[in-house]
């Protein structure tokens, strides 16, 4: 008779271990999505680096490209385009590097500023009316200003440092003045029932707030600032434009005028383009533009500068670690 195997003795059932795997489980598989995560982060900054490094060569090269050798006769051209002020395309910082650039160019027989600007800070332009008759002085090369659709307030503050300014007829030159603007809302706070409560050390210090009322004192203040400012600019202008200036009573009021008032008046001194200026009046008709402009890498540095630190903080927020 064939003997039966008798049965094993069942190992008694240890109740943690479930909960125990299912928290290594969990370990490794969150330090594995980590893990992950962190490699493919790295990927994606190498290949980010390397499309930028791309973009810069990419630049720099077709920059190159259009280059024209520094010998060759030209007439150099630097635009002052938009609102003359810190930080944009028309700051000082940008137009005196690129007049300095230009002018410097052995091969640059004169220098025209191509404006077409409403205006802007007249600190900003008081710099390059500045560098403008010492740039003319050193490198004694004349430097012309043409016009296109404006050439307003500190545009034409800056304008008038010029050898000569040209103009289209209908452009739109002048508004030799100052401003501060703002706005007030004290009486419509006290119709609203709305208290302004504003801290100051210094009794005029927030005299510009638009919540709190001005005094008489402080608005003469502003006043006197803004004529001694005005002053300055009419003097720039008399300087610059010398005997050709036909004043009027309403020259230094603020108004502006068409470019061929502004010759009749002696804002100006003739109609004419760009193309014009070079080819009649340099005798250089070849064009080269020495403007600082923003290029594609620069504004693609930002911008990514900017997404990757917003998509790097994400990340660490959503890591399983900080959790």
């Amino acid at each position: 008779m064939q003997e039966q195997d008798s049965p094993r003795p069942e190992t008694p059932a240890n109740p943690e271990a479930p909960w125990e795997r299912q928290a290594l489980n969990t370990l490794l598989s969150a330090m594995l999505s980590e893990q992950r995560t962190a490699r493919r982060w790295k990927v994606f900054l190498r290949l980010m680096w390397l499309v930028l490094a791309g973009v810069l060569v990419w630049n720099l090269v077709s920059y190159n490209a259009q280059a024209v050798s520094p010998t060759m006769t030209h007439t150099a051209m630097v635009a002052v385009k938009g609102e003359i002020a810190d930080g944009t395309d028309a700051s000082a910082e940008n137009i005196i590097a690129a007049m300095r650039s230009a002018l410097d160019d052995e091969g640059s027989r004169a220098l025209v500023l191509v404006i077409n600007s409403p205006g802007g800070s007249p600190v900003q332009a008081g710099l390059i009316y500045d560098e403008v008759r010492r740039l003319r002085k050193l490198h004694g090369k004349p430097i012309y200003a043409v016009v296109e659709e404006s050439c307003a307030s500190a545009a034409y503050y800056l304008a008038t440092a010029a050898d000569k300014i040209y103009v289209d007829k209908a452009s739109i030159v002048g508004s030799i003045g100052v401003l501060m603007d703002g706005f007030g809302f004290t009486d419509l706070m006290g119709k609203l029932g709305v208290e302004r409560r504003l801290l100051t050390a210094g009794e005029n210090k927030g005299f510009l707030d638009p919540f709190s009322p001005q005094t008489a004192k402080q608005r003469a203040h502003a006043q006197t600032m803004l004529d001694a400012i005005h002053n300055q600019f009419i003097t720039a202008v008399r300087q610059g434009r010398g005997d050709r200036l036909k004043e009027t009573p309403d020259m230094f009021s603020g108004l502006f005028w068409t470019g061929e008032q502004a010759v009749d008046m002696g804002l100006a001194d003739g109609m004419s383009s760009l193309d014009g200026v070079a080819r009649d009046v340099v005798d250089a008709p070849d064009v080269i533009d020495y403007t600082r402009y923003e290029n594609m890498a620069e504004r693609l540095a930002k911008r990514f500068g900017a997404a990757m630190g917003e998509a790097s903080v994400k990340a660490l927020r959503e890591s399983p670690v900080l959790r």
